[in-house]
């Protein structure tokens, strides 16, 4: 095994590069080695390097070739006319730790390769030439792209075609540039897990949506947030598809926006789609297709998510499906269900029983011994009202506990709790949905109060500083309150808020202290 040192700023090619004293100056230098199982080619904190970087040789799956970084500073970056790096049918390759940006091409293209990873890499800008910029693999096998950045991509974000083993972990993806751009899109490939990723779509030119799956084969996709697009989640067609626990919202621009959809581009056969929360959108889930072709719909099953603030409906199927919608729980503004009489008179995709989210809170609370009565469940007709009966109390799933942070000093900087504490769940798992009208997401959320800004994490950490130039001409007590959203990741939510009170009359006297100290 032999390392490879790389720095733009005090190389040589007249040198070996086996040491970073010895470095070789540019990439091609590199090009020119024959690179054996296990090398690693190392490029210097704060190098710029304007060139492609093409990848001819394979490692071993015990010892692949690896790309990284060495030093202190900036990572070093790759700008290319071209594409950043290039290594069709080298297979069992790292890349790690460096940036590449402003290429007339693609970031990273590879094709029928294997064993790949992409791990804590930064991109941005790329496909300045016209071209598609992305993060691209075609007819490959087991890919992994993970904590990565991506922004400003030409084209989608990430694009695979014809890839046997993908995982995308906690990446982060935001506003892929285009007429046809998507944050992810994923054709034709199998064994898809997507998961804890950040992909947004809200300030592009772009008319398509976040994350896109063609005809996928076993894929998983979890645990992530979609945010803005034309759409949220595409996956027109596939066999075994599991969406669970992912926040999806501010989808829209076409009455036909849609959280989740699928039905068109190829049959579409056991999707389970659970444990979502959709909001802030037009429809929610929708099984439809442009014109009629004859693609089979089956066993589409619907259950446990949340559905809040749409314009349109939760559930629309416009063309022949079989599935099931129940168990879920859904804004009392949103209506239940659209689905054409033809369609409905099929009998093939049953509407069970579902909750709004005030009869599911009025159950939380009933459990709590709060509020009386007995809450209700829905099971609509199509396109009619729903039909109202009522459920026994179910116990509490889920339960949020109201916070209370008194502020009575300056204390020369933030103020700090979580929201999260004294929140409790049967399963033990409590997620931070919604704080104020927006989701948080693993960026955390910052907004600005009547007498102060608080930001807040995705673990419920938070932040609170006050603004003494809103305190001023005020006198006594003051307070203002943020309401905030749980789930337990089953689709089973509750809503509470925090309280800031401030004793305006010594805050104002330490803040005095503090400023003559």
């Amino acid at each position: 095994m032999t390392v490879y040192y790389v720095n733009s700023l005090t190389g040589s090619n007249n040198n070996n590069g086996t040491s970073e004293n010895s470095a070789f100056a540019t990439l091609s230098a590199v090009e020119s080695l024959r690179l054996n199982p296990g090398d690693k080619v190392l490029l210097a904190a704060g190098s710029v390097f304007n060139e492609q970087f093409d990848l001819k040789y394979s490692g071993s799956v015990s010892a692949p070739i690896t790309i990284g970084s060495y030093g202190i500073g900036d990572a070093p970056v790759i700008h290319s006319s071209n594409n950043g790096i290039h290594g069709s049918k080298a297979s069992n390759i790292v890349i790690e730790n460096i940036k590449i940006a402003d290429t007339g091409a693609n970031a990273i293209y590879a094709g029928s390769v294997s064993n790949w990873i992409v791990r804590n890499v930064e991109v941005s800008n790329t496909g300045l030439a016209g071209k598609p910029g992305s993060l691209s693999f075609q007819s490959s096998q087991n890919i992994t792209i993970e904590n990565s950045t991506l922004t400003g991509v030409h084209s989608d974000g990430i694009w695979m075609d014809k890839v046997k083993g993908i995982t995308l972990f906690n990446n982060t993806v935001t506003n892929s540039q285009g007429s046809v751009a998507d944050a992810i899109q994923l054709n034709d490939s199998s064994n898809i897990l997507i998961k804890d990723n950040h992909l947004e779509q809200t300030q592009t030119n772009s008319a398509k949506g976040v994350l896109v799956l063609i005809r996928a084969q076993d894929a998983v996709v979890e645990g992530n947030t979609l945010i803005g697009g034309g759409f949220g989640l595409s996956a027109q067609a596939g066999t075994n598809i599991a969406i669970h626990d992912n926040d999806i919202s501010g989808y829209g621009g076409y009455s036909w926006s849609y959280g989740i959809g699928l039905g068109d581009s190829g049959d579409a056969k056991n999707y389970d789609i659970s444990g979502n929360y959709l909001h802030d959108g037009v429809y929610g889930v929708l099984v439809s297709a442009v014109g009629n072709p004859g693609y089979v719909r089956e066993n589409i099953v619907v259950h446990d998510n949340v559905f809040d603030g749409l314009s349109s409906s939760a559930l629309k199927v416009d063309r022949s499906a079989s599935g099931s919608f129940y168990d879920n729980i859904i804004d009392s503004s949103v209506s239940t269900l659209t689905m054409p009489a033809a369609i409905a008179a099929q009998k093939t995709f049953t509407i069970g029983e579902n909750k709004t989210l005030e009869q599911a809170q009025a159950e939380l609370n009933n459990a709590a011994g709060g509020t009386t009565g007995d809450p209700q469940v829905s099971s609509p007709a199509p396109v009619a009202e729903p039909l109202v009966s009522p459920v026994p109390a179910a116990t509490a799933k889920i339960v949020a506990v109201h916070d209370h942070l008194k502020i009575t000093e300056d204390a020369g900087s933030g103020y700090h709790g979580n929201l999260l504490e004294n929140d409790n769940a049967s399963n033990g798992t409590i997620l931070l949905r919604r704080f104020g009208d927006s989701a948080v997401d693993k960026h955390g959320l910052t907004l600005t109060g009547k007498y102060g800004v608080i930001h807040v994490e995705r673990d419920g950490d938070y932040s609170y500083t006050v603004d003494a130039t809103k305190l001023a001409g005020l006198s006594g007590k003051v307070s203002e309150s943020f309401q905030y959203k749980i789930s337990d990741g089953a689709s089973h939510i509750d809503a509470d808020s925090l309280t800031v009170s401030i004793n305006v009359d010594t805050f104002h006297s330490s803040h005095v202290s503090h400023m003559l100290s």
